[in-house]
């Protein structure tokens, strides 16, 4: 599933290099799975690969997914779509809104068929009929995402005591926790508002990928800056300072934000190491 044209494995490990990191003596790592592909943007790659090798094991001819409007998720299943020959419908949360924002401009170019639902279809989601459609989950939150997630871990080449990420679904969460060694941990940075059911969330997925749950993680809740999809001039300001990385602002925006002010509040002891996955 890895001979896609410009597949970037594994993504490159850089330091960040930031006086207002620096000055209080630790060290952050930037993994930078936003380069592994133009078309798979940030660790979709990771959720997706394994759930394409079901479908195809499955037969299916067609995938679907679900996503709100600035879905990254819905962009990258487009692209498996056009590169391994599935048909692609992508169910999306609200109506729609022309011009398309860019991630629903790019699906519908690559072949994708938008069916928009309002939030109370969305929220009822589980029980659509797709027929013999292969179903992808939001974000990719299913045992096969969680597992492609576990990989990334191996990949950094570098001591470390903390690994942090974004969390919409909390599977990218549930995956990085599970392939640490016993002295790490993940810590999350929720991108919802009122998202503290994401730690059921996280131990679901662990338990339906691994077997079992870990005790190595925690997630952030109060980075959301109002919500999904929502901002605030503070972060906007922040992303604008920010130099080793373009970052999204529904995501690592806020995951960023939120590390660096834990460095300022004392967080961290002096002497430790970081990794921010920048997806």
């Amino acid at each position: 599933m890895e001979n896609v044209a410009g597949l970037r494995l594994p993504s490159p490990l850089v330091e960040l290099e930031d006086e207002r990191v620096a000055r209080h003596g630790v060290r952050v790592w930037l993994k930078r799975d936003d380069l592994i592909h133009p078309e798979f943007p940030g660790n979709k790659w990771r959720k997706l690969k394994y759930n394409v090798a079901a479908a195809r094991e499955q037969g299916a001819s067609t995938l679907v997914t679900f996503g709100g409007a600035y879905s990254n998720h819905i962009r990258a299943v487009a692209a498996a779509g056009r590169h391994f020959g599935f048909e692609t419908v992508g169910i999306i949360r609200g109506e729609k809104h022309e011009p398309l924002n860019d991630s629903l401009a790019y699906a519908e170019r690559t072949g994708m068929r938008l069916e928009y639902v309002d939030r109370e279809t969305y929220r009822e989601k589980h029980r659509l009929e797709f027929g013999d459609a292969y179903v992808i989950p939001e974000g990719g939150a299913n045992a096969h995402g969680v597992r492609g997630c576990r990989e990334l871990v191996g990949e950094i080449g570098v001591d470390f005591d903390v690994l942090c990420c974004a969390c919409g679904t909390g599977s990218t969460l549930a995956g990085v926790a599970k392939g640490l060694a016993a002295h790490q941990r993940a810590l999350g940075f929720a991108v919802l508002k009122g998202a503290g059911f994401l730690n059921d969330d996280v131990k679901a997925l662990q338990k339906a990928a691994f077997g079992e749950t870990t005790g190595n993680w925690s997630i952030e809740l109060d980075f959301h800056f109002g919500g999904y999809a929502k901002r605030k001039p503070e972060l906007d300001e922040f992303i604008a300072s920010f130099e080793q990385a373009a970052l999204d602002w529904v995501y690592e925006a806020k995951m960023m934000y939120g590390l660096y002010a834990l460095i300022e509040s004392g967080r961290f002891e002096r002497g430790t190491t970081l990794v921010a996955l920048i997806a």
